[in-house]
């Protein structure tokens, strides 16, 4: 759906110094796309995994200065632009979730796929692995964590075989946890849905890297960070991370007035018009080209108004 992102930045940023943040830098493919699209652009683009910055590096060197890349989680915007001396930018992108390279790489443990250690962690350098936490939370906890972010019915089941065998051992890699989850659940609960871990292991990988909660944090600091005319794209790959998107995105939009004003106020007007119909998908070419991208979800912004206190 990129194609269909840069349609939805593009009016904010044809005018000469418009700076584009990219929130999710990853390997940089959107990042280039975004500075070969609008020649007269300048990006700032954050990622908390520095493998992605070095590679994203390398990808963006031929347009030198107009890029700059900071190792920071998203939800760092505001501190990061306010380094950079930038009050205000043009365009936000977020594509969320896990990047191709971390799910390619094995060593990284987040693919079900592949047997290696259990890290999960998009920033190696901080923060507890997939494996501390299997190993060290409590079961309720870890319930918790399948039912809300991995959406997993069988969640007890799972985590009651979990219990058992951290227990004996401490898990360590993969494919023991594959194993275990394939074992734990009733056969008509692996007929459906693909690679019966997959669940669980998203679940692991949004608790590790505390996904939803910078993502709380994250969308309401960059709609404030756009300038009036300024436009945020925002893909998200799980119902969860969209239902906060759509909630920002929806306050923003609707008016703040008690109801019965005969005129409404400025400061009660809607600061956001929205740009997407909903959640837009991904077409059925794009699929069939990158069955990664079946989940996605597309929604977009514009700011329209300033805040006033």
């Amino acid at each position: 759906m990129l194609g269909r992102c840069l349609d939805i930045l593009a009016p904010a940023l044809a005018e000469p110094d418009a700076v584009v943040v990219d929130c999710t830098l990853g390997l940089g493919g959107h990042s280039e796309a975004l500075l070969s699209r609008f020649p007269k652009a300048r990006l700032v683009g954050l990622d908390r995994d520095k493998e992605a910055l070095r590679l994203s590096g390398e990808r963006l060197a031929p347009f030198g200065e107009r890029a700059t890349l900071v190792h920071a989680v998203y939800d760092e915007l505001p501190g990061v632009l306010d380094r950079l001396g930038v009050p205000r930018v043009q365009g936000i992108l977020f594509d969320l979730g896990v990047s191709s390279m971390q799910l390619d790489e094995a060593e990284r443990g987040f693919a079900y796929a592949q047997d290696a250690p259990l890290d999960m962690r998009m920033d190696q350098t901080t923060g507890l692995s997939a494996a501390e936490v299997l190993n060290t939370y409590p079961a309720g906890e870890l319930v918790r964590i399948l039912r809300a972010y991995g959406e997993e019915k069988q969640a007890k089941r799972i985590v009651s075989a979990i219990v058992r065998e951290r227990e004996k051992e401490p898990f360590t890699t993969s494919a023991r946890l594959v194993e275990l989850i394939r074992n734990a659940l009733p056969q008509a609960a692996k007929r459906t849905g693909g690679n019966p871990a997959k669940r669980t292991f998203q679940a692991l990988r949004i608790e590790v890297n505390g996904e939803l909660a910078v993502l709380e944090r994250a969308v309401p600091a960059a709609v404030k960070a756009l300038a009036v005319g300024g436009r945020i794209a925002v893909l998200s790959y799980h119902s969860l991370e969209d239902r906060l998107v759509k909630q920002v995105f929806a306050a923003g939009a609707a008016t703040t007035a008690p109801p019965g004003l005969p005129v409404v106020p400025e400061r009660y007007q809607p600061r956001l018009k929205l740009l997407t119909r909903g959640a837009e998908l991904p077409t059925e070419e794009e699929v069939a080209e990158n069955r990664r991208a079946a989940p996605a979800r597309l929604r977009g912004a514009e700011r329209i108004r300033e805040d006033v206190e």
